[in-house]
């Protein structure tokens, strides 16, 4: 019985710092199945909700170029407070919201709010698991940091269309969530022991040469799988009005939540299958599910939508494992963050930039073509990336 509860007192720090975890991410997607009632509010177009959507993806770039590794000099718990401050500071603007201005400064705040927590959380789980969780836990930073992502558009969507207040009751439940991870945060032992002085200067991204045929393979996965995370979280409400005729908001946060459920499960096979496996395997899953969203636009069927974001959520956690996997084990030792921040940093453009330009697309010749233009370009990635993983293995098989 003493062990017992011994081995519990030993495990709530780390299931605490993934609450925080959860919580820091689950706000940067609060907005997502509201954009189309700010739209209306505030009469913008739906390019512009992609701007708004890529202005969190520039945070996050900005947060994990300067400031990726200054938990490694002044500790982790103050970089996780800052993180969840920012999250604070962001809901408070989209509480106070009357126009474009509030939106803008509320998701660069939560850019940098996740910028800061992806790296800085995870270690923190991992550190403050007991030894004999050590494994169990890298899977709950995992789970955390895109379950945080997931849960974010489905409560917003149940808030908003069950609830008083649909823009407002969110991000006071939100503040609520931050408080009580705050402290939390507050009550986790400190786990870097030497404090010294962060170099705040933008940090290098090169990639070592021997290596960049493997990075370029696990970049181009990782790029796809990505473009389709910034898609659902940022104009599928609006596909789903629109062009499925589905306008109830807790079902646009529950398709949103699909997708991170399924990334989440794939990561879990992935980690079984192992990236000989899990790299191909992916991108041909994701490659189907492309092809299920391509359908349903062209159709307009809801239940195709859902399908196609379950399978390629599920493409997209297998090939995120194993170029993550890839990337960190053929990396040098030395140079391992280095390597693993520019793989980072190309997915998080990859939320971003192909989302821009579906709203740019979207001005010229419809929402429905855009999404399927979308579709076809990323399904054409996965396709190249396939057939470069098989080119490498045929490489290595023959030397």
């Amino acid at each position: 019985m003493e062990s017992r509860r011994n081995d519990v007192g030993r495990a709530w720090p780390y299931l605490a710092a993934a609450y925080a975890f959860v919580v820091t991410m689950c706000g940067t997607t609060l907005p997502t199945p509201l954009y189309s009632l700010y739209q209306r509010e505030f009469g913008f177009s739906s390019f512009m909700v992609t701007v708004i959507f890529a202005v969190y993806a520039a945070g996050v770039i900005v947060a994990l170029l300067l400031l990726g590794s200054v938990s490694d000099f002044i500790g982790r718990r103050p970089v996780m407070l800052a993180a969840l401050v920012l999250s604070a500071l962001s809901a408070v603007c989209f509480l106070l919201a009357r126009g474009l201005p509030e939106l803008f400064a509320g998701r660069t705040l939560s850019g940098l709010s996740a910028g800061l927590a992806t790296g800085t959380a995870t270690v923190t789980v991992i550190e403050l698991a007991p030894p004999s969780r050590r494994r169990a836990a890298t899977l709950l930073a995992t789970g955390a940091n895109l379950g945080g992502l997931g849960v974010g558009p489905l409560l917003a969507g149940v808030l908003a269309q069950y609830a008083p207040a649909p823009l407002k009751l969110v991000f006071v439940v939100d503040l609520v969530l931050v408080a009580v991870a705050a402290a939390m945060v507050l009550a986790l032992p400190e786990t870097v022991r030497t404090r010294s002085r962060a170099p705040l200067r933008p940090q290098r991204l090169r990639v070592p040469k021997e290596m960049r045929s493997t990075f370029a393979a696990a970049a181009m996965a990782g790029f796809a799988g990505f473009a389709t995370l910034g898609l659902f979280t940022s104009v599928s409400p609006t596909f789903l009005s629109e062009v499925e005729g589905e306008s109830n908001l807790a079902v646009a946060g529950a398709v949103a939540f699909s997708v991170f459920a399924a990334s989440i499960a794939g990561q879990v096979l992935g980690r079984r299958l192992g990236p000989g496996w899990s790299l191909p395997g992916g991108c041909a899953v994701l490659v189907a599910g492309m092809a299920a969203i391509a359908i349903s636009l062209a159709i307009a069927s809801l239940a195709l939508l859902v399908l196609g974001a379950v399978v390629a959520g599920t493409g997209q956690g297998l090939s995120f494992h194993a170029a993550v996997r890839v990337v960190t084990e053929r990396s040098p030792a030395d140079r391992r963050a280095e390597v693993t921040s520019a793989l980072f940093v190309l997915m998080y453009l990859a939320i971003s930039i192909p989302v821009i330009g579906v709203g740019a697309l979207t001005v010229s010749v419809g929402l429905r073509t855009a999404g399927l233009v979308f579709t076809g370009c990323v399904a054409l990635l996965a396709v190249a990336t396939l057939l470069r993983v098989r080119a490498l293995s045929a490489e290595t098989a023959d030397r």
